[in-house]
């Protein structure tokens, strides 16, 4: 048991999320688990990018780490013409969840590159 007032490191660290993937600048959240806009993780254990058509949610697809599917929905974004925020704020918010992997080509928020 710890005193009242002491330190308490949080019950899970941030997510590492990659800013860029695939030469495209992925759509960062500070508020969602997984890092990013328009993804979610599924109950699957994969991860679900998802994009809002006619006031619903379109599904693009199941992906095995969380910068494919924002990759996937920054494709279908860039279509769109739409572009990510251009707040640095959003790539070190603060949100639960487990880190998520990146992929071949990755850019993450410390500047460090996926493998």
């Amino acid at each position: 048991a710890r005193a009242v007032g002491e330190y308490q490191p949080p019950a899970h660290p941030p997510p590492t999320v990659a800013t860029e993937a695939e030469g495209l600048r992925l759509h960062l959240s500070s508020s969602n688990v997984t890092g990013y806009n328009n993804v979610c993780k599924h109950p699957t254990g994969r991860f679900q990018a998802q994009r809002k058509v006619d006031g619903g949610r379109v599904s693009l697809g199941l992906f095995g780490t969380a910068v494919k599917a924002a990759v996937a929905y920054a494709r279908e974004a860039a279509k769109e013409g739409h572009t990510p925020r251009s707040d640095a704020a959003a790539a070190e918010g603060g949100s639960e969840g487990a880190p998520t992997g990146g992929g071949a080509g990755a850019v993450f928020a410390d500047g460090a590159a996926g493998a």
